[in-house]
């Protein structure tokens, strides 16, 4: 392990490591020493004692991400043995369903690596300088696991911005321009090049079945997005009322409620706090109403606005 550059962090910070924290924050750093970006690196406390291993980012506020309490190498032997962890531990609670997310960042020990699985398709997100760093053996890894036709690297996410790595899409292999899935029993066609996230909100796929077993009568789905939630909330509801602000989306979300012959779905283009207060004025009443709102608070700077925006 001599290779590995050995970091040291405040007090504060080697105590939320000792209670279960997975991450040092670059204000909790004592001596980054000479880690280079994407390094991997030993985790001590201020008097040296070993925390564990972990990832280092040079620029982001995130400055240590954890992948062991022990000493590992985070080496294409590593990386190949979580991902076919994750993708072993995923396999009992996909069936009926060909779109899920295979790999989980924190959830799977992979820190900054997002996989979500479009049946024969992956689309891989590397959100942090370690995992940018490691792409050529995670996808050699990814291919020997999953043997996929395909695989998209989302690299566009904004959160790249912050470890400093450029925002690209790379396609390897035969990726159509739009896929036909399966999830919850349901049709969805995903745009895997320009969608969303990765196409879906795969990492909402339970909270659709969940919020489905309260639907019922008159049902409002606000940033419906490509409705995920408002097609799931259909076969239980009389009305469904999907606002977005976004086009582009809801043609989408039209497109797949058409593919499942739901036809009691109105999708309507709006701000959704104009919305609101417009059915508020109007004392109009819903049985259910699914609010998914996307991150108001992206920043310590941002959180008085997002607190605004919560209560609004």
């Amino acid at each position: 392990m001599s290779d590995q550059q050995v970091v040291k962090v405040q007090r504060r910070a080697a105590e939320r490591i000792l209670s279960g924290h997975v991450w040092v924050y670059a204000s909790d750093m004592a001596d980054a020493g000479s880690a280079l970006p994407g390094a991997t690196v030993q985790v001590t406390d201020p008097r040296g004692r070993f925390l564990g291993t972990g990832l280092y980012s040079s620029t982001s506020q995130i400055a240590i991400r954890l992948i062991s309490r022990e000493h590992v190498e985070f080496n294409r032997a590593v990386l190949t043995g979580r991902l076919q962890r994750a993708a072993n531990y995923r396999l009992p609670i996909t069936a009926g369903t060909s779109a899920y997310r295979a790999v989980f960042s924190e959830a799977d020990h992979l820190p900054g690596l997002i996989v979500d699985r479009y049946g024969e398709w992956l689309v891989v997100q590397m959100l942090t300088q370690a995992m940018d760093a490691a792409s050529p053996e995670i996808v050699a890894a990814l291919e020997e696991i999953y043997q996929p036709s395909g695989i998209v690297l989302r690299n566009d996410a904004p959160v790249r911005a912050k470890e400093s790595l450029q925002r690209v899409v790379e396609v390897r292999g035969e990726v159509p321009e739009m896929v036909e899935v399966a999830m919850n029993g349901l049709r969805w066609i995903a745009d895997l090049r320009h969608g969303q996230k990765t196409g879906l909100f795969l990492d909402q796929r339970e909270n659709y079945l969940a919020a489905a077993n309260f639907a019922r009568g008159a049902a409002l789905d606000c940033f419906t997005s490509t409705g995920g939630f408002a097609i799931h909330l259909a076969s239980k509801c009389d009305t469904v009322e999907a606002i977005d602000a976004s086009e582009p989306s809801l043609e989408k979300a039209a497109a797949n409620a058409r593919l499942n012959g739901v036809e009691n779905v109105a999708f309507r283009m709006a701000n959704v706090f104009d919305a609101l207060a417009a059915h508020a004025a109007k004392r109009n009443e819903f049985d259910v109403i699914v609010l998914d709102p996307p991150a108001f608070a992206k920043s310590k700077a941002a959180i008085d606005k997002a607190i605004s925006g919560y209560k609004e």
